[in-house]
């Protein structure tokens, strides 16, 4: 179980960037995290990571406390930053040095397969496409078999047919070892694509606005009925918490504002 309790981050200069965030997730399952710009979904996400201690409240998974980056917690950034002297495979194996050579090599090898690219083992990062880099970074990512796995707007800089083909490829690759993950996100179809559960925050400070379930079953088609209705679901909850988050005004104003930002 991860474990958030009450966690709240304030930077030097006074700004509270998250306030009384609290989240239990459970193992295996994938929570999506989506609100406007400025609620705090990076800033929970490092705090989950151990790459930024919250100023108050607790991080734990299974119990222990997270007050630096883990070996059970994995990242994905925007950017697959590959490292530019080791080949893919290299960069696949990067955190299996502790491990035998032929385990490393076969676990790589598989990884590879999985993402589609056992015939890029030996070439650079710069030969890759952006699609291609960005699977590497999530295999690099899976192959140390973390317990928890976080990905902060990993597609956002894809083209929209890369950016689906490679959702397709990570739900893929959890359903090996389904680890819990936990997805940052401002695009609302692939929330509902990739979540159990979609945590939408409202801003200043980032809190937890509403949790949406969705319930749909896997594979999901993009075009259903019942994708679109989940996608109204969400549409409508990021409304509401831009409405709790603004300046007093015209209700209809504000749901004429909220509605130009996400539909």
């Amino acid at each position: 179980m991860l474990t958030l309790d009450r966690v709240g981050k304030t930077y030097s200069g006074g700004l509270r960037a998250l306030d009384g965030v609290s989240l239990d997730i459970a193992p295996g399952e994938i929570v999506v995290v989506i609100g406007g710009s400025g609620c705090g979904k990076s800033t929970l996400l490092r705090a989950i990571s151990g790459l930024d201690a919250p100023s108050d409240g607790s991080v734990r998974l299974e119990g222990e406390r997270i007050v630096a980056p883990h070996e059970k917690i994995g990242i994905v950034f925007q950017e697959p930053r590959l490292l530019p002297w080791l080949s893919v495979a290299g960069n696949v194996g990067f955190g299996l040095e502790h491990r035998p050579k032929r385990e490393r090599e076969e676990r790589v090898a598989a990884a590879l397969a999985r993402v589609g690219l056992a015939d890029k083992a030996g070439v650079w990062p710069r030969q890759l496409s952006g699609g291609q880099a960005q699977r590497v970074a999530i295999a690099r990512a899976l192959v140390p078999r973390p317990q928890v796995l976080l990905l902060d707007e990993p597609f956002s800089a894809l083209d929209a047919f890369t950016r689906a083909d490679l959702q397709d490829h990570l739900l893929d690759l959890w359903a090996d070892g389904r680890p819990t993950l936990v997805v940052v996100t401002h695009d609302v179809d692939e929330a509902i694509v990739l979540a159990d559960r979609i945590v939408v925050m409202q801003p200043r400070p980032g809190r937890i606005s509403e949790e949406i379930a969705v319930d749909l079953p896997r594979p999901r088609d993009r075009q259903s009925a019942p994708f679109d209705v989940a996608k109204r679901r969400v549409l409508a909850a990021l409304d509401r918490s831009l409405d709790r988050a603004a300046e007093p005004a015209d209700a209809g104003q504000r749901a004429a504002a909220g509605g130009a930002l996400w539909w």
